[in-house]
């Protein structure tokens, strides 16, 4: 058996498997960054997001930062610029996100650390800049 097969049929959080964590950091941008009610999927009750300015708890608080952002940048959306790359149980990635607001067009990027453990991210760091 190829080890392209073996890869495909295990589960897509497996993170033993460098794709594992990878599927989930595509779900993180590109599901819950789009809108989707799914913080509870990805992260675990423990969940600890670093932001620049404060730390957020649990799945409950992370979906509220999620909802708050987008309620203030219509059409917001994301592209994963670089990555996601996987190291051990870690995730890094680089994005730019596009939307606008009440002054006009707006243009962020950052860079995503994330540690995972039992399928789930359990914490999270993130710098994030305008431009």
């Amino acid at each position: 058996m190829r080890q392209q097969d073996l890869v495909t049929r295990q589960a897509p959080t497996d993170t033993r498997d460098p794709e594992g964590p990878q599927a989930l950091y595509q779900r993180w941008i590109n599901e819950l960054w789009a809108g989707e009610t799914i913080a509870r999927e990805l992260v675990s009750d423990d969940f600890v997001g670093h932001w620049p300015t404060r730390d957020i708890h649990g799945p409950d608080e992370l979906q509220a930062i999620v909802d708050d952002t987008r309620s203030q940048l219509r059409e917001l959306m994301f592209v994963i610029d670089v990555g996601p790359f996987v190291d051990g149980d870690l995730v890094a990635a680089r994005w730019i996100s596009t939307g606008s607001n009440k002054r006009g067009p707006a243009r962020f990027t950052g860079n995503d650390i994330l540690r995972v453990a039992d399928g789930r991210i359990v914490e999270y760091w993130t710098g994030t800049s305008p431009g």
